[in-house]
C-alpha cells in the first residue's frame, strides 16, 4: 500500500525489512519514479523517468541542453497537464517541429539524452579570466555541503544530488533519480531565474562522464566537483575545453583529473 510522504519526491509503502534477526512488515520510504512526456511545439521530445519534482525547471533545463531553446526568452509558454505527467513547451524558434523521428524515446533515469548529448558544443574553452579561485579547503567544505543537502537521499538511498555553487557555498541544490536530471534542472534553474553561471562551481555526487562535461559546457560552468569519479573520454573532453574536474571528493581527500593549475593545495 502506498501512503503519501511529508516531502516530495518520495512514497512510503509497506514492506519487509530483515533487521538481522527477522522479517517483519514496516513503512519504507522510496523515492518516487514518474515518467513525463515533453512535447516542445507540438512534437514529442522525450520521456523522461523522473522523482517529478521541480518538473517546471526540468523541462526547460532539458530543452536548452538538447539546443531547442537557448535563453529563458525563447519560451513562448510552458504548459503541464492536471497531472503533471506531461509538458507542453511552446517556443519562439519552433524547432521543435524539425525533431526528428528518432526523438520522443524513453529516457532512463541512468540513460543519456538526445542528439547531442556526447557532443561538446563546439571547441571554444571556458573564460579562466572568470573561473573561481579554489583551494583544497574549499573543495572538501563544497562537497560536505553537497552531501548536507541531500534531503531524499538520506530517508530513501535512491538520489543523486547536484547543486550550482559559488567558493562560498550553495545556491541552489537539486535531487533526483537520474544524475542527468539533477543538472538539467539546474541548468532550468539558472535559465529562468537569470543566474549567470561562468563564476559558478557545479557539483555533483554522480559519476563525471563525458555527458556530464558536455551539459557543464552548454551550461557555461568552468568547474565540476564529484563525491565520484571521471572517465578518460570526460577527462580529455574537459581539458580540451578548460573545465576544471576535481573527483572522488572523500574522506578529506581528492583526485584533480582536469585543470590541475586551478586548484591550490
Amino acid at each position: 500500500m502506498k501512503e503519501p510522504s511529508g516531502t516530495e519526491g518520495i512514497e512510503q509503502l509497506s514492506l519487509r525489512r530483515f533487521d538481522g534477526t527477522r522479517l517483519s512488515g514496516a513503512p519504507v520510504d522510496v523515492v518516487r519514479e514518474m515518467l513525463l512526456e515533453v512535447f516542445v511545439d507540438g512534437s514529442l521530445a522525450a520521456t523522461i523517468a523522473c522523482a517529478g519534482i521541480h518538473l517546471r525547471e526540468l523541462a526547460a533545463g532539458f530543452a536548452k541542453q538538447e539546443g531547442l531553446i537557448e535563453s529563458a526568452g525563447d519560451i513562448l509558454e510552458m504548459a503541464f497537464s492536471s497531472a503533471s505527467d506531461r509538458v507542453a513547451i511552446g517556443t519562439r524558434g519552433r524547432k521543435g517541429q524539425a525533431l526528428s523521428p528518432a526523438t520522443g524515446r524513453t529516457i532512463a533515469s541512468s540513460g543519456s539524452r538526445g542528439s547531442r548529448s556526447f557532443q561538446a558544443e563546439g571547441t571554444k574553452r571556458v573564460v579562466d579570466r572568470t573561473r573561481p579561485g579554489l583551494d583544497a579547503e574549499t573543495v572538501l567544505r563544497l562537497m560536505d555541503a553537497l552531501l548536507g543537502a541531500t534531503v531524499i537521499h538520506e530517508r530513501t538511498r535512491g538520489t543523486h544530488c547536484s547543486a550550482l555553487a559559488d567558493a562560498r557555498g550553495i545556491l541552489a541544490a537539486r535531487e533526483d533519480i537520474g544524475r542527468h536530471n539533477t543538472i538539467d534542472m539546474l541548468c532550468g534553474w539558472a535559465l529562468l531565474e537569470g543566474v549567470e553561471l561562468a563564476d559558478k562551481i557545479l557539483l555533483t555526487t554522480g559519476r563525471v562522464s563525458s555527458e556530464i562535461v558536455s551539459k557543464a559546457r552548454r551550461m557555461g560552468v568552468p568547474v565540476i566537483i564529484s563525491h565520484s569519479a571521471a572517465t578518460s573520454r570526460a577527462v580529455m573532453m574537459a581539458e580540451s575545453l578548460g573545465i576544471v574536474v576535481v573527483g572522488y571528493v572523500r574522506g578529506g581527500s581528492f583526485t584533480v583529473y582536469a585543470g590541475s593549475e586551478a586548484i591550490k593545495a
